[in-house]
């Protein structure tokens, strides 16, 4: 169900993208904006028409702005329920108005307890409270309410907004309510863990999900799996082979992907569904990726699935010949005719989404008779549970690679920042690189990639390979890598093929020369402190 975005309410600590987005919002769509104290301060100086909440609350900040958004007036905007005319009536009854964009991210805790003498009453003053709840309640009714809780969502709001005429549909609202509980629980943990730190004789919490010291896990470990499917052969077909599932599984991956077509699926095609899948639920806006080899080799998000799909597979036409394909979005008819167009001569192993369209569907399967079509379900969350990986005489046993980004921590090291344009692809590309075997290197234009280098014993191989498969696609792309560079050479031949800017986790020895490269070159360079090596 669309809803029409009449009234926006704005609070962000991070105010990258917030004039720019607000004038978007108000010139385009002509959106009401309110907004507390600095935030407001920022929209008015820009020239900007917007209330201060007092407005809303007829309440004023107080306690040095301690307490600005905590008040009843306010969530009833955010809690109303738009289908109980009760609700309605008593917003009525009151003179209360309904709020049914929240854009707030939140005070910089994680960044201010990272600093090596942060004092405690700085720490304390960091801890946002109203903010918090607010985000809460804004993605409880996210039927009625979209929230956004970062810079980077702010493009692709406008682009549904446009596409919807003002209005955003109830999947992107549900979707960005579970980016918002993603990122309240990052909040309170980061906040937990501070609290922790500064117990004496503290014992981290008895949860082996939680990663951490080895006296956390069980001293045995038999995970159940009920048999799902024998394959025809393993990796090779003098290996056996069949797939197990966890018992009562319910949520959406290949495990309980319902095959609507084709032959039947085997073990290399498990394994490169899997990581297919896996990267396009990372975005939020419509997405397309092309696995081959169990490595992404075209990925793109874009305005619509159809374009997403011809820009992912664009990117490398040949390694996207006979690949897996994953959207996370159903599969429409414009998307079905792209991927069917019988100029481009496709061949395709399988295709994994959401869902299709009944015309959609009826068109490929009359396309090809043994492409394996899978249906998925809303994909609502990310890959749950515990990672095994199973070595001769053991096995080996990690929480999954998730919740360990954020992007408002990330460190420009470069006299130059990243321009707007620039940090938006940087963080495309960053999320499709911890999907890319190590040592792993992504270029991407905007939210398309155009080169990978994977899997290389030597990270300037990876850049190598990478600016080759991008060829004059390199100039003007932004550079990430799975880890810290441990010479400058990277720097050098990445400019050399065009780069602007790279993203890297950092922690080099050789760091200083790394930058100073870029410097030279006029590159930026972010460090995120994390690293995603995947073996």
């Amino acid at each position: 169900m669309l809803r029409p975005i009449r009234r926006a309410l704005l609070s962000v600590s991070d105010k990258t993208g917030l004039v720019e987005f607000a004038r978007e919002l108000t010139t385009a769509f002509g959106v009401e904006l309110v907004a507390t104290g600095g935030t407001k301060k920022v929209l008015a100086d820009a020239g900007l028409a917007v209330k201060d909440v007092s407005e809303l609350t007829g309440f004023p900040e107080i306690l040095d702005g301690r307490v600005k958004t905590l008040h009843p007036a306010l969530y009833a905007g955010l809690l109303a329920r738009r289908d109980k005319p009760e609700h309605l009536a008593s917003l009525a009854e009151h003179k209360l108005v309904e709020i049914d964009l929240v854009v707030c991210n939140l005070y910089p805790f994680e960044q201010t307890v990272a600093k090596p003498d942060v004092t405690e009453a700085q720490a304390i003053e960091n801890i946002d409270i109203g903010g918090p709840c607010m985000v809460r309640a804004a993605a409880k009714n996210f039927d009625a309410v979209a929230i956004l809780t970062a810079p980077e969502q702010y493009d692709d709001c406008l682009l549904e907004l446009k596409n919807h005429d003002g209005q955003l549909p109830r999947d992107y609202r549900k979707e960005l309510a579970f980016a918002a509980f993603q990122r309240v629980t990052e909040y309170d943990a980061a906040i937990a863990e501070y609290f922790l730190n500064q117990l004496p004789d503290a014992e981290e919490p008895d949860d082996a999900e939680s990663g951490g010291a080895a006296d956390e896990w069980d001293e045995e470990i038999d995970p159940p799996f009920d048999l799902r499917q024998v394959l025809r052969y393993g990796e090779n077909p003098h290996q056996q082979a069949a797939f197990y599932a966890e018992p009562d599984l319910d949520r959406p991956c290949v495990a309980t992907a319902e095959q609507l077509h084709g032959k039947e699926l085997s073990y290399n095609n498990i394994l490169d569904l899997d990581s297919a899948l896996n990267l396009a639920r990372e975005f939020a806006g419509p997405a397309a990726v092309v696995v081959k080899h169990n490595n992404p080799c075209g990925v793109a998000a874009a305005a619509t699935l159809a374009e997403a799909f011809q820009k992912a597979w664009h990117g490398d036409p040949l390694s996207a010949f006979g690949g897996i394909i994953a959207f996370n979005r159903p599969v429409d008819a414009d998307t079905a005719s792209a991927l069917m167009d019988p100029k481009a001569k496709r061949f395709v192993e399988c295709v994994v989404a959401p869902g299709y369209d009944p015309h959609a569907l009826d068109a490929l399967r009359k396309w090809k008779e043994n492409v394996r079509l899978l249906r998925t379900g809303e994909l609502v969350g990310g890959p749950q549970g515990l990672d095994y990986r199973r070595v001769d005489g053991g096995l080996l046993v990690q929480t999954r690679d998730t919740g360990a980004d954020n992007p408002h921590a990330w460190k420009t090291v470069t006299k130059r920042k990243p321009t707007e344009a620039e940090f938006h692809a940087l963080h495309f590309a960053w999320l499709v690189c911890k999907h890319v075997k190590s040592n792993a290197i992504v270029l991407a234009s905007g939210t398309q990639v155009v080169g990978v280098g994977a899997g290389q014993m030597s990270r300037v191989v990876s850049v190598d390979i990478a600016a080759k498969k991008a060829g004059d696609k390199s100039k003007g792309s932004v550079l990430a890598s799975d880890a810290f560079f441990p010479f400058p050479d990277n720097v050098e031949l990445a400019a050399a093929a065009g780069v602007t800017a790279i993203i890297q986790p950092g922690g080099s020895v050789k760091d200083a020369d790394s930058i100073a490269a870029c410097d030279t070159h006029g590159i930026a360079m972010l460090f995120t402190g994390v690293r995603h090596f995947r073996h």
